[in-house]
């Protein structure tokens, strides 16, 4: 069982694996294979819920061409929305 602190953290390396992943306008279907993770997976730890071993996170670093270091930074988190995005009007 993990404790806050240890959550508060996972949904910091979710949250900056997300934008370093935009940044290299990589899917997520993309990066899993580069990863060598299931595209499932990698949804779970961009969302922050799964317990990542320390080599999984090098794994993810190296494949976005950053320090390990960099994934653990704190960045604003902000709660997600349930449900679906609703769909935009034409115009």
């Amino acid at each position: 069982m993990v404790g806050p602190r240890v959550k508060t953290y996972l949904r910091f390396i979710g949250a900056n694996v997300y934008r370093w992943r935009l940044r290299r306008t990589l899917t997520q279907e993309t990066f899993a294979e580069m990863v060598g993770l299931d595209a499932r997976f990698l949804r779970r730890v961009e969302r922050g819920t799964v317990n990542l071993r320390f080599d999984t996170i090098v794994r993810l670093a190296d494949a976005l061409g950053i320090e390990p270091g960099v994934l653990l930074r704190r960045v604003k988190l902000v709660e997600p929305k349930s449900g679906r995005p609703r769909k935009r009007r034409a115009r």
